[in-house]
């Protein structure tokens, strides 16, 4: 069950004194109350053992997209095919996402101080300049309004998002969760974009707002706020007594799935992020979301492992060899890393219906594995689309679970 409301401690001393049976599992507290935890549902005997680093799940890549506006995306082919092409995909809601058996999601995000930063997009203006008619949302304008976490891919040209501002994203998730309190680890992955959008060429994009150690500080008490700490694995839960991440998942590893069960996992998506987030915050800690660490640095638990893939940048043919990454991603599983990689990039591997990316994804034991189409949204060529045997929402990770790891011990 779930403890509304109480502190994990809290929640142990209220079952200890009612003497209702607990299993033990992983936890960062004393001695006395890590012998116990409250789970989440009565999930399998497995969990007591098996940790979260030994399964795999599937996640979307850019969950919270729509399409392009069809005047848009014409608009696009008249200036890049290739751009058009990349972009020409699409996720309907989250909660249909989750419901399809996703358990990572990816939310791009931009910060906007100001509240008025994202709100005329400059390429309504392009497309007439060039001869279209525009038919964007005209609400996608007014969403970007407010000084709220901004939720979108591309500033000015690809706004469109099925949730907005990130709040809402959250609340929805967090609803989800509530109503499935036995689900598997919910993987998040912020993407904060502070880069202008094709930096030398023509267009003038709009110059998304840099994130500070404040604009960090607001992000972690927003997450705090929508889910409640107890319902956040951090990396403080993570690391222990340990002095590094790097150390507490190196030597002892992740906790065991049963601690992770019902409880969401905020991880961000480039390594720019780290400077800025751990100062003041030495191996993350107080902090809510872990880094895209490198081996090597104290914040070092979870990676993202998309290079050496041929066709990653959205150009030529799509995967070919791809051992160097296989290899990379294998080594990086076996340490006790956890890793999200991509199984398709810019609608290559779809439009070519070339699956062996997809395949050397599955064999890496990368535990989390992205893609721009789960097996509910499938690809419009070549019926493409990225899924477990028997439409399974897990498995066990073929790289570094346990022998004894069945498919019964990673339902929900």
């Amino acid at each position: 069950m779930r403890a509304i409301g109480l502190t994990q401690t809290e929640s142990v001393l209220i079952l200890l004194k009612l003497d209702i049976p607990m299993k033990p599992v992983f936890c960062a507290l004393p001695a006395l109350l890590c012998a116990f935890s409250v789970l989440s549902s009565p999930a399998s005997f497995a969990d007591d053992t098996l940790k979260m680093n030994q399964i795999q799940v599937i996640g979307t890549h850019n969950s919270y997209r729509r399409s392009l506006s069809p005047t848009t995306l014409a608009w696009l082919k008249s200036q890049s095919a290739d751009m058009a092409n990349a972009l020409d995909y699409q996720h309907g809601s989250l909660k249909s996402q989750l419901d399809g058996g996703v358990r990572q999601l990816e939310i791009d995000i931009y910060a906007d101080s100001s509240g008025k930063r994202y709100a005329h997009p400059r390429g309504v203006a392009w497309e007439k300049k060039a001869g279209f008619t525009p038919d964007a949302d005209q609400s996608d304008a007014t969403d970007k309004q407010g000084t709220d976490f901004k939720v979108m891919h591309i500033v000015d040209i690809d706004q469109r998002s099925s949730c907005e501002p990130l709040r809402q994203c959250l609340t929805m998730i967090k609803e989800w969760s509530d109503a499935h309190p036995s689900h598997l680890p919910l993987y998040i992955d912020l993407e904060t974009k502070q880069d202008v959008p094709l930096p030398g060429g023509k267009l003038p994009f709009t110059q998304p707002e840099q994130f500070t150690k404040a604009t960090y500080d607001k992000l972690d008490a927003e997450l705090l706020s929508v889910f409640g700490r107890e319902n956040i694995l951090t990396p403080d839960d993570v690391r222990g007594s340990y002095a590094t991440l790097e150390e507490a998942i190196l030597k002892r590893g992740w906790p065991a799935l049963a601690f992770g069960r019902g409880k969401v996992v905020f991880t961000f998506d480039r390594p720019h992020d780290t400077a800025r987030y751990v100062e003041g915050h030495p191996a993350l800690r107080g902090r809510v979301v872990f880094t895209n660490g490198r081996p090597g640095d104290p914040d070092a638990a979870f990676t993202e492992a998309n290079e050496g893939f041929v066709g990653q940048a959205g150009n030529g043919s799509a995967a070919v060899d791809n051992t160097a990454a296989l290899q990379n991603i294998q080594s990086l599983v076996k340490k006790g890393y956890l890793v999200r990689t991509r199984s398709d990039a810019n609608t290559v591997e779809a439009r070519q219906g070339d699956v062996t990316r997809r395949e050397t994804a599955f064999q890496s034991g990368a535990q989390i594995i992205s893609t721009d189409y789960p097996a509910f949204e499938t690809a419009p060529w070549n019926n493409y689309k990225v899924a477990f045997p028997g439409g399974a929402v897990a498995r066990c990770n073929p790289v570094n679970a346990p022998a004894t790891c069945a498919a019964s011990d990673v339902t929900e």
